[in-house]
């Protein structure tokens, strides 16, 4: 049986890393999401986190996760926001900006919006602004 404490640490480190294995691949998103409503072991949701990033995101599993991610936004944004959210995803799609300026945005908004539970997120948290020299 597993103890309160132990299903706690299974929920922190699945609610740490959701939208990053979402932005690699949604099918284990979606298997890791069926775990969790299971009786798993610790060390068997943080494995198949683990696997799923290591998988490449797709192109559709990125538009995925950041139109999943911008739901934490669309009530509160500024309409001059919503425009900027559609028209990356847009680039996105076109090969026009890097999968990072997605994730600079969400950071961004996330920032301001002082939204904690995607500051918390490692897709947020293991972002790093590269700073050219």
């Amino acid at each position: 049986m597993i103890s309160i404490k132990h299903r706690y640490d299974i929920e922190m480190l699945w609610k740490k890393y959701k939208y990053e294995v979402m932005w690699h691949d949604q099918n284990s998103y979606n298997r890791i999401r069926k775990m969790m409503k299971d009786k798993y072991e610790y060390y068997e949701v943080r494995d198949m986190i683990h696997s799923a990033l290591l998988i490449e995101p797709s192109k559709g599993s990125v538009v995925n996760a950041f139109s999943h991610v911008w739901g934490y936004f669309k009530k509160v944004c500024e309409p001059s926001e919503k425009e900027l959210f559609k028209k990356l995803k847009e680039q996105y799609v076109l090969d026009q900006v890097e999968a990072t300026t997605l994730i600079y945005f969400i950071y961004c908004m996330a920032m301001f919006y002082d939204v904690t539970y995607l500051k918390d997120s490692s897709l947020i948290k293991n972002f790093k602004i590269k700073i050219a020299n």
